[in-house]
């Protein structure tokens, strides 16, 4: 008979510290759907991932609505999980129009995205926006876990000066708000992404690490053996597969140091970040899985491209930079290359929910216990408009979604009101976040 663990268990070694998925040794684990269980239930994750310029709509939206929809070019990447993910047509950011203050469109995007509020027009210090959800679901159940809630992106942004119109720069680089004038940059570094979620520093042991160019699993050896020993067979395979996983993600991360820097003039590459976007990308979709998976945080913002990025895609022959791109003149040579940047990121998005679908967790996946939003805070890139947003909702959302439709809202429904149903769905009761006006439906 082996003992049982506590799912607080962690590894610990010089420095280091390794939170464990989840093993039948600390007991059932089932989905929040099955009320008659009286087991602890797997916990329901959140993420929010982020495109800017928006999208070409005519190949992103579905014409018929429904379980029967036919899959868009756009999402022609994302079929084999259809019915893992479905498409939210006709909701609004409002709070993302001028309003009357003119130009700064792209700032408005992405600071309104998650908090529906109105950004102050500022390039000063007086920045002020709202709240965003992800902020909402950290103060209330990031006790929880080591991490309240995990940042991430994959191109840096500035924190002040003027961006775009006289907004100051950290509007269209951040999506994360703490409170209204508390922005929360994000980390593009997977390395230090990676050491926020698994390892410490104190004594400044973290620079030991790295002279000895040590391993974090390594440094928790010791406690791997004598735990291991106290594990049935399942629980020591599925906790050699998470180790594997581990080490995986380290050994790219030192080869991404290696790699040289991306010539470009308009996009200065920080040392240690993967030189290839779509490895970058995808590293840091693997750090977020490892996050939900050992159960380090339970909320988490990611976003791919700062709003109004001009970054190029040449590796998909598309050399001409996305904003420029995005202000097609309804130039049909320009949307088809719009589409291209819409096609790679949504198969990046095939990559992440594939990652979680292979998790197994449970009587499920991680998948099934996790909501991911994904989306842009503009629609049209070359009409700057804001209703009618592109936004996928994927994950089963420990059976509270019911995926693989394509859902029509009335026109105006402000986005909020999503915010506020995936925040219903992790026990969070808020009426009002925002320019919501209610609990968003027919998500179930």
């Amino acid at each position: 008979m082996f003992q049982p663990i506590s799912r607080r268990t962690v590894l610990r070694g010089l420095g280091a510290s390794v939170a464990l998925p989840w093993l039948e040794a600390m007991g059932p684990l089932t989905s929040w759907a099955d009320e008659s269980s009286k087991a602890k239930p797997a916990p329901n994750r959140m993420a929010v991932i982020y495109v800017p310029n928006g999208q070409n709509m005519a190949d992103w939206t579905p014409k018929t609505e429904g379980a029967d929809y036919e899959i868009t070019p756009i999402l022609e990447g994302l079929k084999d999980f259809k019915s893992d993910f479905s498409v939210l047509t006709g909701l609004t950011a409002d709070k993302a129009r001028s309003h009357g203050d003119g130009g700064g469109d792209h700032a408005r995007a992405l600071s309104a995205f998650l908090t529906g509020a109105q950004p102050r027009k500022t390039d000063g210090t007086d920045i002020r926006a709202g709240i965003s959800v992800d902020q909402v679901a950290a103060s209330r159940i990031g006790d929880q876990t080591r991490l309240a809630s995990l940042e991430i992106g994959c191109e840096a942004g500035a924190m002040a000066g003027n961006c775009d119109s006289g907004y100051s720069c950290v509007y269209s680089s951040t999506m994360s708000w703490k409170s209204a004038t508390q922005p929360l940059p994000k980390e593009v570094n997977p390395k230090l992404v990676f050491e926020r979620l698994f390892a410490s520093d104190q004594d400044g042991q973290r620079a030991q690490r790295d002279a000895r160019r040590k391993s974090v699993l390594d440094l928790v050896r010791e406690d791997f053996k004598d735990l291991n020993g106290k594990l049935g067979v399942n629980d020591q395979r599925k906790l050699d597969e998470y180790f594997s996983s581990v080490r995986d993600i380290e050994l790219r991360i030192e080869r991404a140091e290696k790699l040289p820097p991306i010539k470009s003039p308009e996009y200065a590459v920080p040392q240690t970040i993967p030189a290839n976007y779509e490895e970058h990308i995808r590293v840091m979709c693997d750090l977020l899985v490892l996050g939900f998976q050992a159960d380090v945080t339970r909320v988490s913002t990611f976003v791919w491209a700062n709003e109004g990025s001009n970054k190029s895609y040449s590796f998909i022959n598309v050399p001409e930079g996305h904003h420029d791109l995005s202000h097609h003149e309804n130039k049909p040579e320009k949307k088809a290359k719009i589409a291209e940047i819409n096609k790679f990121h949504a198969r990046q998005v095939a990559y992440l929910l594939g990652k979680m679908k292979a998790v197994k967790e449970g009587d499920g996946t991680l998948l099934d216990h996790c909501m991911i939003a994904y989306g842009s805070g503009n629609s049209d890139g070359n009409a700057h408009n804001h209703d009618d947003l592109p936004i996928l909702l994927a994950g089963h959302g420990c059976g509270t979604l019911k995926p693989g439709r394509h859902i029509r809202f009335a026109k105006e429904t402000p986005l909020n009101n999503l915010w506020l149903a995936m925040l219903n769905r992790m026990s969070i009761d808020m009426s009002q976040l925002g320019d919501s006006t209610g609990i968003l439906s027919d998500l179930s």
